[in-house]
């Protein structure tokens, strides 16, 4: 279990800095903007409850202690999750923006997480 949450720990991250790269891309440049970016924001972002439901199930059943904050940034990325969501209505014209920052930022908080 360990190993599925250290791996899907760098998915999470590698997915929301390329999703986050392309979007931010596609609100300057218009050519990119395609709906299989979409998608790719959207695996990006389930990937990120499946890694905190890994880490809670991996918590619990192998009676590990996490590391100081790490709970903390993954349920960061989680709430992150919502947040990013509950602004598209608010940023309509700018969808793009919204979702490169926010998935950025899920990188971040990604990194963080994995350097404790």
């Amino acid at each position: 279990m360990r190993d599925l949450h250290v791996a899907l720990g760098w998915i999470l991250i590698v997915a929301n800095a390329t999703v986050g790269a392309w979007a931010l891309a596609a609100h300057v440049v218009p050519v990119l903007r395609h709906r299989a970016g979409w998608v790719a924001v959207v695996v990006a972002q389930v990937i990120v409850a499946a890694q905190v439901v890994v880490g809670v199930i991996y918590q619990n059943t192998e009676d590990v202690e996490a590391a100081r904050f790490h709970q903390l940034y993954g349920f960061a990325a989680f709430a992150s999750v919502g947040i990013i969501y509950a602004y598209r209505s608010e940023m309509r014209e700018r969808p793009y923006l919204v979702y490169g920052l926010g998935s950025l930022w899920l990188m971040g908080l990604g990194l963080r997480a994995a350097t404790l």
